[in-house]
C-alpha cells in the first residue's frame, strides 16, 4: 500500500500542477483584473494591447481567470426585492377572456346574454340576465365539459367559478396560481440577470429567497440606486391606438379602454386597452439620436410583429400612436407614413444615460410582474479592502501557527505536512476559480478553518505511525500500517463534516453558502493531500534517504 506505481505518481502530480497553473492569476489579482476589465469594456485588440504594455510582467500566455470577490470584499450594491406575484394573475385572467367568451357564446340558447363588469384584475366578473341563467353558466364552467379548440390557452383546471346572484366571478385555481408563481419567479430571475449582464458588470450574485424574494448583489457597482435603475423598472413597453386626449382623469371609459398620463402628468391619453404590439416582440433595441439630435432609442420587431406594426401604420396615417412604458405615455407621435420592416424610434425627454439604460431594459425584456424594494445597501470599496486585509491577516496568523506546531511536534514529517498544506491552499484556490464560486468574508473564514482541519488527517496518521514505531516495527512497516489503520478514521471524520457543509449549502443563503462552499472544497482537497500528497513525500524521503530511525 505504501509503494506507488509510476502511473499513480503522475496522477498525483498532474492535478497539483494544473491547480498551480489555474491559481497563478490570483496571486497578481489587481493587475490581472485590469486586463480583464479592459477586455470586458473594450474588446478591441489595440486597447487590450495598450493595457498589456503597462503590465509587462504579466505575459499574455498566462491564464487570467480570477476568483470572484463577493460584495463584502469588493464593495458594490445589494438590493432585496419582492416580486408582486399578484400582478401576473390579472394578465392570465385577461388572456383567458377570449376563450371564455367563445365558450359562453356557444351556449347562448341556455345562458342568454351576458356582460363583463369592470376592468381586468385578479378575477373576472360577468353579469347575466337572471339568477337561473347565471346558474346555467356556472354549471357549464364548473362541470368543465365545454369544448375547447387546440389553439385555446384556457384549460378547464385553470379556473374556479364563484356565483353571487346574477354574477359569476372567475379566478385562477390554486393549482394554476402555483404554476403562475413559479413561472413568474423564473422569468423575473432570468430577466434581472440579463439586465445586470447587459450593463457590463462582472459576476453578479442573483439568488431567489423564499417564495417571492430575489437578492441581487453586484460587486463593483457604485450604489444601490444605480442598481435599482436597472432592475427596479418593469420595463413593459406597449404600443396603443389613441382614442382621445384629456387634461384630467375624469372621463367615462369603455370597458376596452384605459386612460394613462404622459411623463409630466399634465395630460392624459385615452387608449385602446389591447396593444397593437408589445415590447415582448422586440428583437433589438439600441441607444441612438432622433432627427433633432436628441437622445432616443431605436428598436426592431420580430417578423410577425413587424408585419403587424407595418400594417397598422399603413392603415392609420395621420393618427397618433402612443408608446407606453410602465403605464406612462412617453411619446405619442402622429404616424406620418407607412413604416415597413418593423423598425422605429422611441423619442422622449431622455438623457444619453437614460436612453442607454432604456435600451438595456428593452433588450433584456419586461419583468412579468412589478417588484417592491425591501432593502438596499451600498458597500464601499474601503470596507471591502479592510475585509480582505483582515482575512489575509487571519489566514497568515492561523497558517503560521499551524506550520510551527507541525514542525515542532513531527519534525521531518511535519515539514511534509506543511508542504502538503500549501498545496492544499493552491488546490482550493484553483477549484474556486474553476467553478466560478464567489469568495466572501465567511468564505475566507471557511478557508481559515480548513487550514486547521487540513492537518487533522496528518496528525491521525502520524500518531498511528508513532504507535507502530513503539511496537518495534521497521520504518516501512510502521508507515504502511499507520496509513492503513488511520484511513477509516480520516474518511469518517471528513465525510460527516462534508455532509454538514452540504446541508449548509442546500438550506443556507448568502454568507452561509459562501462558508459552506469553501469548507466543502477544503475538506475534499485536504483528504487528497493527506492521503496521497503527504504519503508521496514520505515515500520519496524513505526511498532516497533510507533512514533507520526517525522522529515522527
Amino acid at each position: 500500500m505504501l509503494n506507488f506505481s509510476f502511473f499513480r505518481i503522475i496522477t498525483i502530480f498532474i492535478p497539483c500542477l494544473v491547480a498551480l497553473w489555474i491559481s497563478v492569476p490570483n496571486f497578481n489579482y489587481s493587475n490581472v483584473e485590469i486586463i480583464n476589465d479592459a477586455v470586458l469594456t473594450d474588446g478591441k485588440t489595440e486597447a487590450v494591447q495598450e493595457v498589456r504594455k503597462n503590465l509587462p510582467f504579466w505575459p499574455e500566455w498566462l491564464p487570467n481567470k480570477l476568483i470572484n470577490l463577493g460584495l463584502d470584499l469588493r464593495g458594490g450594491a445589494q438590493v432585496l426585492v419582492e416580486v408582486m406575484l399578484e400582478d401576473s394573475y390579472s394578465e392570465n385572467v385577461a388572456g383567458y377572456w377570449g376563450d371564455l367568451r367563445k365558450i359562453l357564446r356557444s351556449q347562448r340558447e341556455k345562458i342568454g346574454s351576458f356582460r363583463r363588469i369592470g376592468q381586468f384584475g385578479e378575477n373576472l366578473t360577468l353579469e347575466f340576465e337572471s339568477f337561473e341563467k347565471a346558474n346555467q353558466a356556472e354549471q357549464l364552467l364548473t362541470l368543465k365539459k365545454y369544448p375547447l379548440s387546440d389553439l385555446s390557452i384556457l384549460k378547464p383546471e385553470y379556473i374556479e367559478v364563484l356565483r353571487n346572484g346574477k354574477r359569476l366571478t372567475i379566478e385562477l385555481s390554486n393549482l394554476q396560481k402555483e404554476s403562475v408563481n413559479k413561472l413568474t419567479m423564473e422569468k423575473s430571475l432570468e430577466i434581472i440577470r440579463r439586465r445586470v449582464d447587459e450593463a457590463g458588470t462582472r459576476e453578479p450574485s442573483i439568488q431567489r429567497q423564499g417564495d417571492s424574494r430575489i437578492l441581487v448583489q453586484v460587486p463593483g457597482m457604485g450604489s444601490a440606486e444605480e442598481l435599482l435603475q436597472l432592475i427596479g423598472k418593469t420595463a413593459r413597453l406597449t404600443f396603443h391606438k389613441v382614442s382621445g386626449q384629456k387634461t384630467t382623469l375624469e372621463h367615462q371609459l369603455d370597458l376596452d379602454q384605459i386612460i394613462l398620463p404622459d411623463e409630466g402628468g399634465n395630460n392624459y391619453f385615452i387608449l385602446e386597452q389591447v396593444p397593437v404590439v408589445s415590447g415582448e416582440s422586440l428583437t433589438n433595441a439600441q441607444p441612438s439620436f432622433d432627427q433633432n439630435n436628441r437622445p432616443a432609442v431605436s428598436f426592431q420587431f420580430n417578423p410577425t410583429a413587424g408585419r403587424k406594426f407595418g400594417d397598422y401604420t399603413k392603415s392609420n396615417i395621420g393618427e397618433p400612436f402612443a408608446i407606453v412604458l410602465d403605464g406612462v405615455v412617453i411619446s405619442a407621435p402622429v404616424i406620418q407614413s407607412h413604416i415597413p420592416g418593423g423598425t422605429g424610434i422611441i423619442t422622449g425627454s431622455f438623457s444619453v444615460d437614460e436612453s442607454n439604460r432604456l435600451a438595456i431594459l428593452l433588450r433584456a425584456g419586461a419583468l412579468p410582474a412589478g417588484i417592491r424594494v425591501l432593502e438596499q445597501r451600498t458597500v464601499g470599496p474601503e470596507l471591502g479592502a479592510d475585509s480582505i486585509q483582515s482575512g489575509k491577516v487571519a489566514a497568515i496568523v492561523g497558517g503560521v501557527f499551524v506550520l510551527l506546531f507541525m514542525v515542532f511536534i513531527y519534525r521531518t514529517f511535519g515539514l511534509f505536512a506543511n508542504l502538503a498544506l500549501m498545496i492544499n491552499m493552491v488546490l482550493i484556490i484553483a477549484v474556486l476559480t474553476t467553478i466560478g464560486a464567489t469568495l466572501t468574508l465567511p468564505g475566507i473564514a471557511g478557508i481559515v478553518l480548513t487550514i486547521g482541519m487540513a492537518v487533522d488527517a496528518n496528525v491521525i496518521i502520524f500518531e498511528r505511525i508513532k504507535e507502530e514505531i513503539k511496537r518495534k516495527k521497521n520504518t516501512f512497516d510502521a508507515v504502511k500500517n499507520g496509513y492503513e489503520m488511520a484511513l477509516s478514521s480520516i474518511i469518517d471524520a471528513n465525510v460527516t463534516t462534508f455532509i454538514a457543509a452540504v446541508v449548509l449549502f442546500c438550506f443556507g443563503s448568502g454568507p452561509i453558502k459562501g462558508f459552506s462552499i469553501t469548507l466543502g472544497v477544503g475538506i475534499l482537497t485536504s483528504v487528497f493531500t493527506a492521503i496521497y500528497v503527504t504519503r508521496l513525500f514520505i515515500l520519496m524521503y524513505l526511498n532516497w534517504f533510507k533512514p533507520k530511525t526517525f522522529l515522527v
